[in-house]
């Protein structure tokens, strides 16, 4: 499947993995692989700006969800812990993001693929086709996400949400940009 892959989707793939390396994360999930759309300059950026978001606030946003790893808010929120202050401390105190790199240590070589990012890939494959078009690039990948039941698609969600719009806005706005290229 990757040798369908556009130079720009093959960077996000590559981006993502780097960035879950980074992260100390198991796995490449979903939410990595949009952290690295929005963050690259792309037809997914694009859609995600034309759909009313700002593709940086959204890498910004989902890149912290990641970060918070297994920190459960609202579970030490319940027992009087607010986290976003603890966090708003330890970033004064020690750095932007002294608290996600606490106790976790960079993962060296190959990080695997979660099945949700599987699957998210093969759905973008599958939008691929459905369109009629012969490699992914960028906004098939995106259209896989949304498509999926996944981490990444959730925090997208929440994000066009808090825009005002919906997942439906923006698949509509990512393929009318399709067929205007």
């Amino acid at each position: 499947m990757f040798e369908r892959f556009s130079k720009e989707a093959r960077a996000v793939v590559v981006a993502a993995q780097a960035m879950a390396r980074e992260a100390g994360s198991p796995a490449v999930d979903t939410r990595h692989v949009l952290v690295a759309l929005a963050g690259s300059p792309g037809p997914a950026a694009a859609g995600l700006h034309d759909a009313g978001l700002e593709p940086a606030a959204v890498a910004r946003t989902v890149r912290d969800d990641v970060e918070a790893g297994a920190l459960d808010a609202e579970a030490l929120s319940s027992i009087g812990i607010d986290l976003d202050s603890v966090r708003r401390e330890t970033d004064a105190t020690f750095g932007r993001g002294a608290l996600a790199r606490a106790g976790r240590q960079a993962r060296t070589g190959h990080v695997p693929f979660a099945p949700e990012a599987k699957k998210a890939l093969e759905l973008a494959l599958r939008e691929t086709v459905r369109l009629g078009d012969k490699g992914i690039d960028g906004s098939h990948l995106l259209l896989g996400i949304l498509r999926a039941d996944c981490s990444g698609g959730r925090a997208l969600e929440r994000a066009l949400h808090g825009a005002g719009t919906d997942v439906a806005a923006l698949r509509a706005t990512v393929e009318q940009r399709r067929r205007a290229a």
